[in-house]
């Protein structure tokens, strides 16, 4: 066990996946003393990162740059070079492939890392999954490729991720961090780890009750959001602005919190975390959790509803939507990041262009080798506005001018609710 300040401040760590949560987190060790090796399977992400050149909203080039120059971090596409290590998290995606979790990710990591497995070192897996993924699935296969005991020879545990990218207010350090482990020393283990670079860590009782951690918190975001988003598509025709009811009811200071509607939801956790409890759920209790699958549908359908209600707008101008010319502003998930995974403004741009629109996206944040093929760039200046038969304000990024939005003569839909004006049209 490592006893000492001095000793821990000597770990090595070994970070798998090296992207919006790996990357964080290899930082925070460095900052804490580890010399951390970053493993990515995306050689052209390590050739950046060794590069200095973060993709990545919440590090920084320079905080890279200056890890880089410490010395004491390093990224590699080779397994080999994982060497000896202390620590090894794990942050590799776990997406949905036709509805089931896809854990080929975590399985691969678990078999890549096993056979450098050094007695007393600590796993500790952070992807998204599902309650019994770190002691039913990763434990056997950690053993099987090191031939060494959980529990007894190495330690696990489970810890979720909470990144939020370019939340400016919480982020990795002083965003309470729940551990857990499959035992009370592997939980000792993993809680020393974290300690060194998180304000505060939350002890669970079992792995389990941290992997459903996690999904009851997206979970619970999930179907708030779903909840709004149903009641604004309702509220036009009950004569209701759904934006000025959600600002009364905030004004109570108990019962409710305040959640607002939009084109639907994306990024790497609210479109998958509560599917990934409905699939574990439906398979080992052959029960549902029926408000999932509500707010699946629901949200799922809101790019169809905002679609439908840009096409209205066109038609009372007198416009077709098909050959209109549309400026959508924004792609990625959320405001001023340039995620576009699983991003409901993907949808929205795809239904557009089936039904014959014009369409050109203003996305100042997403790269252009992130970007859809055949999309065509714009500007949301004066020109991008002039241009355009419509706006559709999809993701509302800083960056863009919401006064000229509000005061252009061209119809715009806004679903997040920046803007105010003659033209403008609200979600």
């Amino acid at each position: 066990m490592i006893e000492a300040q001095e000793d821990i401040k000597m770990t090595t760590v070994a970070v798998v996946g090296q992207g919006y949560v790996g990357l964080p987190v290899s930082m925070g060790a460095v900052r804490a003393g580890c010399t951390v090796i970053g493993i990515d399977i995306d050689t052209a992400r390590v050739e950046r990162l060794r590069a200095g050149d973060s993709f990545i909203e919440d590090v920084s080039s320079g905080e890279l740059s200056d890890a880089l120059a410490s010395g004491r971090y390093t990224a590699t596409s080779d397994w080999s070079g994982i060497g000896a290590f202390d620590v090894c998290v794990i942050t590799v995606p776990t997406p949905l492939r036709q509805g089931a979790p896809d854990l080929t990710y975590v399985e691969e990591s678990g078999r890549a890392i096993a056979p450098h497995i050094k007695p007393g070192a600590t796993i500790i897996l952070e992807s998204t999954t599902y309650p019994g993924t770190t002691d039913q699935l990763l434990l056997p296969i950690l053993e099987a490729g090191s031939g060494l005991s959980a529990g007894k020879d190495f330690f696990l545990g489970y810890s979720p991720e909470r990144i939020d990218p370019g939340n400016q207010t919480f982020g990795l350090a002083n965003t309470p961090k729940v551990v857990s482990g499959i035992d009370k020393e592997s939980l000792a283990r993993v809680r020393q780890f974290y300690d060194l670079f998180v304000e505060q860590t939350v002890p669970v009782s079992s792995t389990r009750t941290a992997e459903m951690t996690k999904l009851l918190e997206n979970t619970f975001r999930h179907v708030n959001i779903a909840l709004v988003n149903e009641i604004a598509t309702v509220s036009r025709d009950l004569g209701v602005d759904v934006w000025e009811a959600i600002d009364a009811a905030g004004s109570k200071p108990f019962g409710f919190m305040r959640f607002t509607p939009g084109p639907g939801v994306g990024g790497h956790c609210l479109p998958i975390d509560p599917s990934y409890l409905l699939w574990q759920v439906r398979q080992t209790s052959r029960g549902d959790i029926r408000m999932i699958a509500a707010a699946n549908d629901i949200n799922d359908h809101m790019p169809d509803y905002v679609v439908a209600r840009l096409q209205a707008g066109l038609n009372r101008r007198r416009l077709a939507v098909n050959g209109a010319k549309v400026l959508v502003l924004g792609l990625a998930y959320k405001k001023n990041v340039g995620d576009i995974r699983e991003s409901p403004a993907l949808t929205v741009l795809q239904q557009l262009q089936a039904l014959g629109a014009d369409v050109r996206v203003a996305e100042p944040f997403t790269e252009d080798a992130q970007m859809p093929r055949g999309v065509l760039r714009a500007e949301a200046d004066a020109d991008g506005l002039a241009w355009a038969d419509a706006a559709v304000l999809l993701t509302d990024h800083d960056q863009f001018d919401y006064d000229l939005l509000s005061t252009s003569e061209t119809y715009v839909l806004d679903t997040r609710n920046r803007c105010a004006g003659p033209q403008v049209e609200l979600l």
